[in-house]
């Protein structure tokens, strides 16, 4: 059980105040060290990158070969002060890698170290931007997709989890956390039967798999629809990427106040803490290497979808 994480956390990202070295602090206490800050200022605003790194026992950063997992929490931002007051639905995603970061440094505090190093990435705005629209506005960000690509995902992740709110959709229809296929070099692959296990395990409940187009595994700014950025992090990376969505049956949106749901983030958080575990043991696989190689050779590249595409 991760409430108390999901609590702490939540108590302190939900404030006009939050910034990245409060919550770096945080984890600094429970002992883990590789924290890094860093401020992005544009013509919108300003946010914190903060990435955390959980050392593993055989994990790379102490020259093991255990597999690194990134997780992503995905958002434009926490709040959208000054036009609406309090935490918003699009900070779900942080709040839940945030947690789930946090767990596992306290499990690594007490003496339960997973194998794999585990990273951990997202931003902290409480003020994003919005944009106009009827009736409530839609969140933006002072970041650009390329400004996130580049801060949060790294080449030491041999996979990656990205979780981010997908609640403003008629498409997904459970309440909770749903999961994507896998996403690699421009293509959407099989769903992951570890994965799978993993979540039934983890929500006592059959699976939830949200349906993907080609178009939402393309950059932003291509002019194609996207359901939203949570598979953005597929662009910038070879490795494989699952996208872990909070889910509403209702369409929610982004900027919506009182709509976070910490039972649904605890799940999802506790879910991507399973995931490590298993992941950094190497007892789950994100994709079949084998069938992927075979894919390439039948069918060539797929890496242009990757890419913004002829202009």
């Amino acid at each position: 059980m991760m409430l108390k994480q999901v609590i702490d956390l939540f108590e302190l990202l939900d404030k006009p105040s939050a910034n990245g070295e409060e919550i770096a602090e945080i984890f600094r206490l429970t002992g883990i060290k590789d924290v890094s800050v860093k401020k992005y200022t544009g013509s919108k605003g300003s946010t914190d990158f903060i990435s955390i790194r959980i050392p593993g026992k055989n994990g790379k950063c102490s020259g093991g070969s255990s597999p690194t997992l990134g997780i992503i929490g995905r958002l434009g931002g926490l709040g959208a002060r000054p036009e609406l007051i309090g935490f918003v639905s699009d900070g779900d995603g942080a709040l839940a890698a945030l947690s789930t970061g946090l767990k596992l440094a306290v499990m690594h505090k007490n003496g339960d170290v997973l194998d794999g190093d585990v990273i951990v990435a997202t931003h902290i705005c409480p003020d994003a931007p919005t944009r106009e629209h009827f009736p409530v506005p839609f969140m933006d960000s002072p970041v650009e997709i390329s400004d996130m690509n580049d801060s949060e995902v790294s080449e030491e992740m041999d996979a990656i989890l990205s979780i981010d709110t997908t609640k403003g959709n008629s498409i997904i229809t459970n309440r909770g956390f749903a999961i994507s296929p896998t996403v690699k070099e421009g293509c959407i692959l099989k769903v992951s039967d570890d994965i799978v296990q993993i979540m039934m395990r983890v929500t006592g409940q059959l699976a939830k798999v949200f349906p993907l187009s080609q178009q939402d595994i393309t950059p932003y700014g291509n002019g194609l629809f996207h359901l939203n950025s949570i598979l953005q992090p597929s662009t910038a990376t070879s490795s494989p990427v699952i996208g872990v969505a909070i889910t509403t049956e209702v369409p929610v949106a982004g900027c919506a106040t009182g709509a976070t749901h910490l039972i649904d983030v605890e799940s999802a958080a506790r879910f991507a803490v399973e995931v490590a575990k298993d992941f950094g043991s190497s007892k789950c696989k994100f994709y079949d290497e084998d069938e992927f190689n075979l894919m390439a050779r039948l069918y060539g590249s797929m890496t242009k979808y990757q890419k913004g595409g002829q202009q």
